[in-house]
């Protein structure tokens, strides 16, 4: 067995206690999900090109500054046993959230059932990303929609060694509440750490019942070294 199978068949075993985490604050974080040498192996596959099918410099189109690369399909084997493994233990809270917020729309157990939902729709572009940023180098809060059909939740993995590969570089969550100023959350994270978080709304209990909160999010300024992250998207792009 991989150290990544590892990682998630541990993360599944602890998922009862981190949901509750999930469910009240919209994130949730899975420690050592990826090992140190799982991590060094996606890290290394940016300079490839082959393994991926655009890169976007962030700065040419004001969402920050560093880049990022999209994978193509095939994924790398990692990066599909993640995205494969992942969305199993998450489409439960998902189905949950959408009850709480009236949205009709239902998840499949199965991810391959979910996945041709959106390739039949004509999203069929591969979304898990690699994240590249260097001194200086920032993301713009945002939301990851590519099309009618999206997963409400996913997923961010630290790749480097924070305080030795880079410094900042803080994964950030925002949540805007109806009448109310956004508050902003730094969620800290260690190489291998992954970070479980909305993709646009949450539910969130009120007097007369639950209400949507709207969730984006963004890293820091990158203060020196170099940063690397993975990025676990189930919805596929137009």
């Amino acid at each position: 067995m991989t150290p990544t199978a590892i990682s998630i068949s541990s993360a599944a075993r602890d998922w009862a206690l981190l949901t509750d985490e999930l469910q009240l604050h919209g994130r949730a974080v899975l420690p050592q999900l990826l090992s140190p040498d799982a991590c060094l192996a996606i890290s290394r596959l940016y300079p490839q090109a082959d393994n991926f099918r655009s890169r976007v410099v962030m700065a040419r189109h004001g969402f920050g500054r560093g880049e990022y690369q999209y994978f193509n399909y095939p994924l790398p084997a990692l990066v599909q046993q993640l995205r494969s493994a992942l969305y199993p233990l998450l489409v439960d809270v998902a189905n949950r959230w959408n009850e709480a917020m009236g949205v009709a729309v239902r998840y499949p157990l199965e991810y391959a059932v979910f996945l041709a939902r959106c390739h039949a729709a004509g999203q069929t572009r591969p979304t898990p990303l690699l994240l590249q940023y260097a001194g200086g180098d920032y993301n713009c809060l945002h939301q990851d929609l590519y099309g009618e059909h999206v997963f409400p939740l996913q997923v961010t993995i630290v790749l480097s060694r924070p305080g030795e590969d880079f410094s900042g570089g803080e994964f950030v969550l925002t949540e805007q509440r109806p009448r109310m100023q956004s508050r902003a959350t730094v969620v800290p994270l260690a190489q291998g750490d992954a970070v479980v978080f909305a993709v646009q709304h949450r539910p969130v209990a009120g007097s007369r019942g639950f209400y949507r909160v709207n969730m984006r999010h963004g890293v820091s300024e990158v203060r020196a070294g170099q940063r690397h992250t993975l990025g676990i998207i189930f919805h596929d792009a137009q």
